[in-house]
């Protein structure tokens, strides 16, 4: 009966013992009491962001860019955690930037389909700079081709947004104008008018 409350003994301490040998590697590990401040990166660029979160000991990374044109590319819009939370040393930080490349497009079919409808695809796509070009056709207003810096586009073609896209658009027949009467006004009341049955 000795030796068994004495074994039980030991295993209570030895319990015990690695109880708070894990704690202290727990407090070593997770560096307990060690913190700093997140700085505020937004609205900074991308380079100085970068550094300002590596003087403090942390890793910035961009987890998302936008395209955005009222912004300079490269700059933070968002950050996470956000400025002042209080994270440990070495804790990544999330930032969204505006991207370094403006935003590509693929263009649908644009051809064989009216001015008006092809402007307002291109416009559903965000492509603002649309430029047209007139050329001889039979079809007023017709979309006959499409270029982006003089080259012919085909559909499925990758743009950038910011592009200048050339349509190529029909100008229609000439209006005809019947002729004038040569025998002028006078001439038109003394025509008699012919009584066929």
């Amino acid at each position: 009966m000795k030796k068994i409350a004495l074994n039980i003994l030991l295993m209570v301490a030895a319990g015990i013992l690695i109880g708070w040998l894990s704690m202290l590697f727990l407090r070593f590990w997770t560096r307990h009491g060690e913190t700093v401040n997140v700085p505020v990166v937004k609205a900074l660029p991308y380079d100085r962001a970068m550094s300002a979160l590596a003087s403090d000991g942390l890793t910035g990374i961009v987890s998302d860019s936008v395209f955005e044109t009222h912004m300079a590319p490269g700059t933070v819009i968002e950050q996470n955690p956000k400025a002042g939370t209080v994270v440990k040393e070495g804790r990544e930080v999330f930032l969204t930037i505006v991207a370094f490349s403006p935003k590509m497009v693929s263009l649908p079919t644009l051809t064989d389909i009216s001015l008006r409808q092809a402007r307002s695809i291109l416009e559903g796509l965000e492509i603002k700079n649309v430029v047209e070009k007139r050329v001889p056709s039979d079809f007023k207003d017709l979309v006959l081709g499409v270029r982006y810096k003089g080259a012919r586009l085909q559909p499925g073609a990758r743009v950038p947004v910011n592009a200048v896209i050339e349509l190529e658009v029909g100008e229609g027949l000439p209006d005809f104008t019947a002729p004038v009467d040569s025998l002028g006004a006078a001439g038109a009341d003394s025509v008699e008018p012919l009584d066929l049955f």
